[in-house]
C-alpha cells in the first residue's frame, strides 16, 4: 500500500508541481486554482509533494535496461549512428524518439535540456518558510541537492564542461547566455551537493526502495567520485591526474561507510548460486540489495518493455552478447575459461558448462525454460547465440511491448562493492580482506569456488589483450572483468569505457557462437531437439522448429571462415572511434543561440 501511495505521489502530483513552477514566466502570478507559493513552501506536505517532482530526473525502467544498447559487449540490429563516422553530428536532435537506439541512456534532461534544473533551483531558493521546522527544510533541501547533483553528473559525463547554474534564472537573465564552466567546478559542486545531502537527508530506511535516502546519496557520491577519479587518471590530456587520488579516496570512503553501517548486503535467498537473476526479475525490489529502484505498477499502467526488447524480431534492437565478452566469464573453479584447451572451437552446448553461475542467469542456455518448456537461444531473435534473459520474465505473456512488472534497480549494493574495490585498487591499497569482502563475495554468490579470499597475482592475458592492453595490474584487470559481468545490461558499460579511455572497444567485431560446418543441425541446449542450421545459397528443406540462417557472402550474418567459424554480424558496416567521441556534441541550435557555449572539440 505504501509503495502505491509513493508512486501515485511521484507520477501524479508531480504534474501539479511542475505546472506550478514552469507554466508561467513570472512564477508569482500563477492561477490560484493551480497552487500557491505559500501552500507549497509553508508546510511539510507541500515540500514533500514538490520534492516528488524531482524524481523525473531519474531514469525510467526502460532507460536502464536499454542503456547498454551501445556497448562493447553487445551486437544489435543496426550500427549506432554515433559510431558511423559522419552519420552523427551536432545537427542531430538529442530529443527524437528515433534516437533512443543510437544514443546512450537517453532520459529526461539527460541531453541538453535544462528544465528540471530550474525546478530544483527554484525549490532551493524558496524553501525558507519559518513555519516549517528547519530540520525538515534541510531534509528536503538535501533531496533537492541530490537531484541537482544527479542532473549535473549526467551532463558532465555527456558533454564535459557545462554551465553551472545554481539559481532559478529569469527569462531575461544574462546568465542564460553564459559560457561553459570547467568540469572541475561542476564536479566540486556536485560533491558539495552530495555532502549536504548525506548530512541532512533524514530518511535512512525506505521499505519501498523508491525514495532517496542518505545511503543512496552516499552510493551516488561513490559513483561520481570513482567516475571522475578514473576519468582524470586515464584522460591524461586533461592534465588533472594529480587530483585523481583525492576523488578515488572519497569514492572508497563513501562506499565503505555503506558497507559498514547501512545494513545492505548481497541477496542470497534463492540459493547462493541462483540468487543473481532474482534481483532483476522480482516485482518488488529485493530489499537486502536494492537501494533505489524504478517501481512498476500495473494498476497505474507503469510498466516496462524488457521482454519485448529481448524477444521481438521486428522491433527493438535485438541485443545479443558477443562471444569475446562471454569468454570472460570464469570457470566455476575461478580459473579463466580461455585457459581451457580448444575453447576457440568449442560448441555452445559445451562452452557454457561449469562456468560462473551468472552466465546461465544472464543468457539463454540449459536449463532455461519458458512456460516449463526448454528454451534454447532463438536465432529468430539473437544474432550471435548469446541471448539475454537478465531482465526478461519467463512467461511469454510479457513479450508484447510494455507489460513487464519487475522492478528495475537504479542503485544496488553490488555496485557499491565494485566501486569500493576499484577505488582501492586504483589507489594501490586494496588488501586481501578488501578483495574477500567485495569481488570474492560477488563471485561466491555466483558459485565460483576459487580465488575468493586473496587478490590475484597473475595477469589473464586474454582479458588484457582483448580489452585492456595498457593495464598490467592483475587486480585492476579482474575488478574490471567483475564489473562487466556483474553490472551488464544495467547501463554502466558505455561510461565505464569512457572513463577508462577505452572507447575504441565499441568497434569490436560482433562475433557469436562457433559453428563447425554448414548444413549441420545444432542442438544448443541438449534437449534432444535441433534448434538452428546455418547454410549458404538455397535454403534446405524446412525442418520443424529449426531456424535456418543464411550465411552467404552477401548476408549480414556470416561465419568468420566462410563455411565454418564464429557467427559474425554486420561486419560489412564500419564502426569507428575518434577522440571527439568521448563527449557528445552540444546541439547546433543551442550553440547558434548562445555562441558563448562553444562546441566540443572535433564536432
Amino acid at each position: 500500500m505504501k509503495q502505491n501511495i509513493i508512486m501515485k505521489q511521484q507520477y501524479l502530483w508531480l504534474f501539479l508541481i511542475a505546472a506550478f513552477v514552469m507554466s508561467c514566466n513570472k512564477l508569482e502570478q500563477l492561477p490560484q486554482s493551480t497552487a500557491s507559493k505559500d501552500a507549497v513552501f509553508g508546510s511539510e506536505k507541500g515540500l514533500e509533494l514538490y520534492a516528488n517532482s524531482f524524481y523525473l530526473v531519474l531514469p525510467s525502467a526502460n532507460n536502464v535496461h536499454t542503456a547498454d544498447n551501445m556497448s562493447d559487449y553487445g551486437a544489435r540490429r543496426d550500427a549506432p549512428q554515433f559510431l558511423r563516422g559522419n552519420a552523427y553530428s551536432p545537427g542531430i536532435s538529442d530529443n527524437t524518439s528515433a534516437s533512443a537506439y543510437n544514443l546512450v541512456a537517453l532520459g529526461p534532461d539527460w541531453d541538453w535540456d535544462w528544465g528540471q534544473l530550474r525546478n530544483v533551483n527554484y525549490f532551493l531558493e524558496n524553501n525558507i518558510d519559518p513555519r516549517v521546522p528547519e530540520d525538515v527544510r534541510r531534509h528536503f533541501n538535501g533531496v533537492a541537492r541530490f537531484f541537482r547533483a544527479f542532473f549535473y553528473f549526467e551532463k558532465v559525463k555527456r558533454y564535459g564542461d557545462v554551465p553551472w547554474v545554481g539559481s532559478a534564472l529569469a527569462i531575461d537573465d544574462p546568465k542564460l547566455f553564459a559560457g561553459r564552466d570547467p568540469r572541475t567546478k561542476i564536479i566540486d559542486s556536485i560533491i558539495a551537493d552530495l555532502d549536504y545531502a548525506t548530512l541532512n537527508i533524514k530518511t535512512v530506511t525506505d521499505a519501498s526502495r523508491s525514495l532517496i535516502t542518505k545511503w543512496v546519496a552516499h552510493a551516488f557520491k561513490a559513483r561520481v567520485c570513482l567516475f571522475e577519479g578514473t576519468f582524470r587518471k586515464y584522460h591524461t590530456n586533461l592534465n588533472l591526474g594529480a587530483t585523481s587520488a583525492a576523488l578515488l579516496t572519497l569514492a572508497a570512503t563513501s562506499a565503505k561507510k555503506i558497507m559498514d553501517e547501512s545494513g545492505f548486503k548481497l541477496f542470497e535467498g534463492a540459493g547462493t548460486a541462483l540468487s543473481y537473476r532474482r534481483v532483476f526479475t522480482n516485482p518488488a525490489p529485493v530489499p537486502e540489495e536494492i537501494m533505489l529502484a524504478a517501481l512498476q505498477d500495473p494498476a497505474l499502467q507503469i510498466l516496462h518493455a524488457a521482454n519485448w526488447y529481448m524477444t521481438s524480431s521486428t522491433t527493438g534492437v535485438r541485443f545479443s552478447f558477443i562471444r569475446t565478452f562471454i569468454n570472460t566469464y570464469l570457470n566455476i573453479d575461478g580459473t579463466p575459461f580461455t585457459n581451457t584447451a580448444g575453447y576457440e572451437t568449442m560448441l555452445f552446448k559445451d562452452e557454457v558448462k561449469n562456468r560462473d553461475k551468472r552466465l546461465e542467469q544472464t543468457i539463454r542456455m540449459a536449463p532455461y525454460k519458458r512456460l516449463n518448456v526448454p528454451a534454447p537461444p532463438a536465432f529468430s531473435y539473437t544474432f550471435t547465440g548469446y541471448m539475454p534473459i537478465k531482465w526478461s520474465l519467463d512467461d511469454t505473456y510479457y513479450d508484447t511491448r510494455d507489460l513487464n512488472n519487475n522492478a528495475v534497480s537504479i542503485f544496488r549494493y553490488a555496485e557499491v562493492l565494485l566501486n569500493y574495490a576499484e577505488a582501492q585498487a586504483e589507489l594501490g591499497v586494496l588488501t586481501d580482506a578488501d578483495w574477500a569482502k567485495t569481488i570474492g563475495a560477488l563471485r561466491k554468490r555466483a558459485g565460483i569456488t576459487g580465488g575468493l579470499l586473496t587478490k590475484p597475482a597473475i595477469v589473464d592475458t586474454y582479458l588484457q589483450t582483448k580489452y585492456f592492453p595498457a593495464i598490467s595490474d592483475p587486480v585492476i584487470l579482474e575488478i574490471r572483468r567483475e564489473r562487466g559481468i556483474e553490472l551488464c545490461l544495467e547501463g554502466f558499460r558505455f561510461y565505464d569505457l569512457m572513463r577508462w579511455k577505452r572507447g575504441d572497444l565499441l568497434t569490436m567485431t560482433w562475433n557469436g557462437m562457433y559453428v563447425p560446418a554448414l548444413n549441420v543441425q545444432m542442438d544448443l541446449n541438449e534437449d534432444g531437439a535441433p534448434d538452428v542450421l546455418f547454410y549458404q545459397g538455397t535454403a534446405p528443406t524446412p525442418i520443424p522448429n529449426v531456424t535456418f540462417i543464411n550465411v552467404s557472402a552477401t548476408s549480414s550474418q556470416r561465419l568468420s571462415n566462410n563455411t565454418f567459424g564464429e557467427v559474425t554480424w554486420l561486419t560489412n558496416i564500419t564502426r569507428t572511434w575518434a577522440e571527439r567521441n568521448y563527449y557528445y556534441p552540444i546541439p547546433l541550435s543551442d550553440v547558434t543561440a548562445n555562441p558563448n557555449l562553444t562546441q566540443n572539440n572535433g564536432w
